[in-house]
């Protein structure tokens, strides 16, 4: 449809069909024969049947099958026929589940996060999403904090930016009009990752230089690959709860960043500027978010029951609420549904696309890149193929290692590490045994009470874990080596999900204490959402493979990298603190006036733990050995129009051909603010043969030495920088260069 067309049908618009357009539901009231049929949040809404089918969006339904089916209902009752746009929350994959994206991210790979993203998006678009609320580019520092899991970038700024860009365009390519495309929706604007304690849903309060400098560059890389949404987080900024923001949504993103696309609230977000204490009722909340400039209200009533009343007294301009609804035409226009609002709805079609094995293939292979070797004692990973493997644990032979995101998986097509151990080197070279329950009672019915859902009783849970015990040990005497398969439950992590306590069970650890007694060796898959507190473990085991939450996939990937077919490539993106108590930890801090680079007592430190991670950013092994040298710059100055090449020579000194991750880190020495201790500015995922010596060049301009002063400021200030390359945050050659 021609501009002229879409301006005309604004023109034939009611203010009830305006307002409707700027309204979310979740789709299954469509399902129903009446409204007052609906339950929980759909019956909170107290929508009227007329204004149902004015709505503008559907959310969580998915199925070719069922978008024909509320479609059509939808138009056959819409004066204008203007067609529902679909969203949902693919967040790590569709039918074909990937692993976790803070995983993906440990990938340090932009191909690999565009393969899965491409296929996640095809499979959804297939079954008749337009809009994925993904990706989520929260910088985030506290392991507390449960939707790390979503996060891409992690800890990092810069890996933020990388794969904002990598994703966005991954869903939208150059036309999201395009066959199998569809929208992307960024998340969660603004700094959303910075909530206080790590508590969901809480308080953000930073400055201004703070934000601008490490929390806005991945949605501004995001916005600048050409998302088509934003979505708002549910935290306060400078105060003021980011739905009803006027200088995030108006200043920032509108004017400076430039976006141009439609901005929604998050689940309720906007009744909820209520309980912030920002808006006395929900009149107050419609008025103060539509003139911040939030386009659609998701899941709450509040666009629906005042709108039309602020604007018919002229509270609110009805230009402001046109601008709104055209930006929501705009959209649909671009994904074709006015010509075809059935696009990309074919039933055979879809069920040819999920059935795809490549999907399969590239969920594999994703799994392998995103895990991380923390620990290898002694070689004792790969394992050798003609040991007998004691399996044990609570995900040793358990389906739900897809995270909490998966709700449109098919469980189906999982395999357990005991399948996949099996499968490969035989069942009777594999002896399982549970060991213990990821949780005990107490614990998992604190999450299920958190959720509504019925709690469980645990007949004799004290005998239980013993015998569950026993039987352990009595498998794992018979075994050359043990691997234990033990994590935080899938429902630990993801929204909602913040812990104030990021160690392994204590149930596990019991396990793990007693299996330590039979002078086995022990290697250690572990299973999770979020950075843990792993010093317990650590100390125990010989081998560490951290494997987060890996998707569909996940038990054959994990048994391709312990049997030795894949060297493990994946590095962390967020830092492993020593204990819950130094959260937020992050690797790119600030220098005090008192640096803890002494054992002295006034210093800034800790008097029962180190200062530094456990496990730095970066940080990860392989099965081959790489060394550094002759780091070299292409002259100790940089200048304007002359990029600086910093090279070093990095050998593969084994006859394992491996990936390493290069890392490149900067130190601004002496500027008028207080710069970070170090910066990854580059990074070079290089692929090397058996006892391969390669020269590794990154080319460093003056563009990314700049940094936002404490006038806010973008500027590069003159004086010294120190370079380091290495393998990861804290190691590394390092040379000094200065600008002038």
């Amino acid at each position: 449809m021609k501009k002229e067309g879409l301006q005309n049908l604004l023109n034939q618009m009611t203010l009830e069909e305006k307002v409707g357009q700027l309204i979310q539901v979740a789709g299954e009231v469509f399902l129903m024969d009446e409204i007052d049929l609906a339950t929980g949040p759909l019956k909170n809404l107290q929508l009227s049947n007329e204004m149902l089918y004015h709505v503008g969006s559907i959310l969580n339904v998915v199925g070719s099958k069922k978008i024909r089916k509320i479609q059509e209902e939808y138009l056959s009752k819409s004066r204008l026929k203007i067609p529902l746009l679909f969203m949902a929350d693919v967040i790590n994959g569709y039918r074909t589940v990937f692993p976790i994206p803070i995983a993906q991210g440990c990938s340090w790979n932009q191909k690999t996060v565009y393969e899965a993203t491409k296929i996640s998006i095809k499979e959804a678009g297939a079954a008749g999403s337009n809009v994925n609320f993904s990706p989520m580019v929260d910088l985030v520092r506290d392991s507390r904090w449960g939707r790390v899991m979503e996060s891409i970038g992690g800890e990092d700024p810069y890996l933020g930016e990388v794969f904002a860009k990598t994703m966005v365009e991954a869903y939208q390519g150059d036309d999201i009009a395009k066959f199998g495309n569809a929208a992307a929706c960024v998340k969660h604007f603004a700094a959303y990752g910075a909530v206080e304690g790590g508590r969901d849903y809480n308080t953000v309060d930073m400055s201004e230089r703070e934000f601008r400098q490490y929390y806005l560059p991945a949605y501004k890389a995001a916005i600048e690959q050409g998302a088509e949404m934003i979505m708002t987080s549910f935290n306060t900024i400078n105060g003021v709860p980011a739905t009803v923001n006027t200088w995030l949504l108006k200043e920032v993103l509108r004017k400076e960043l430039g976006f141009q696309g439609i901005v929604i609230s998050d689940y309720s977000a906007i009744e909820e500027v209520i309980y912030h204490g920002v808006a006395k009722d929900k009149k107050e909340a419609a008025y103060k978010a539509i003139m911040a400039g939030v386009d659609i209200d998701m899941m709450s009533n509040v666009y629906a029951n005042y709108l039309k009343e602020l604007v018919e007294e002229g509270k609110v301009p009805e230009i402001v609420l046109d601008n709104a609804v055209m930006r929501v035409l705009n959209l649909k226009n671009r994904l074709g549904l006015f010509e075809n609002p059935y696009r990309n709805i074919d039933e055979e079609r879809e069920a040819r696309i999920l059935k795809a094995e490549e999907n399969l293939q590239v969920a594999r292979k994703t799994a392998t890149e995103s895990f991380v070797l923390l620990k290898n004692e002694k070689k004792a990973l790969p394992l050798n193929t003609s040991q007998k493997i004691a399996l044990i644990g609570p995900y040793g032979d358990n389906i739900a290692i897809l995270g909490s995101w998966s709700m449109f998986s098919d469980k189906s097509k999982i395999q357990t590490l005991k399948e996949a151990f099996e499968k490969r080197i035989g069942s009777q070279n594999v002896l399982y045994a549970k060991g213990s329950e990821i949780l005990r009672e107490k614990e998992i019915n604190q999450i299920l009470a958190a959720d509504g859902g019925k709690l469980i009783h645990i007949e004799n849970e004290e005998q239980k874990e013993k015998e569950m015990l026993v039987q352990a040990i009595e498998v794992a005497k018979q075994a050359d080596i043990i691997v234990l398969a033990i994590g935080e439950h899938y429902r630990q992590s993801g929204e909602a999900c913040s812990r104030a306590d990021i160690e392994i069970s204590e149930v596990q650890q019991n396990l793990l204490e007693e299996l330590t007694k039979l002078n086995k060796k022990i290697v250690c898959v572990l299973f999770n959402g979020r950075p843990l507190v792993l010093k317990r473990v650590a100390e125990k085991v010989d081998a560490l493979l951290e494997v987060w939450f890996p998707g569909t996939e996940g038990a054959n990937a994990i048994a391709d990298v312990i049997l030795g077919e894949i060297n493990p490539s994946g590095r962390l993106t967020m830092s492993f603190p020593q204990a819950t108590g130094q959260c937020p930890i992050y690797y790119n801090h600030y220098n005090t006036g008192r640096p803890h680079n002494s054992n002295i007592r006034y210093v800034s430190r800790y008097q029962d733990i180190p200062t530094e991670s456990y496990y730095p950013f970066g940080y990860g092994l392989s099965y081959s050995d790489f060394e550094y040298s002759d780091l070299k710059l292409s002259s100790e100055e940089i200048k304007e129009d002359e990029p600086l090449i910093v090279s070093i020579k990095v050998k593969n000194n084994s006859k394992v051909e491996g990936e390493e991750v290069v890392q490149l880190y900067l130190q601004d020495l002496v500027a008028s603010s207080v710069r970070p201790v170090r910066e990854l500015k580059d990074f070079k995922k290089v692929y090397f043969k058996a006892f391969e010596e390669k020269t590794i060049a990154f080319k460093l301009t003056v563009q990314q030495l700049k940094f936002w002063n404490e006038r806010l400021d973008f500027k590069v200030e003159q004086g010294e920088f120190k370079v380091f390359v290495g393998p990861n945050s804290r190691e590394g050659s390092e040379a000094i260069f200065s600008y002038k």
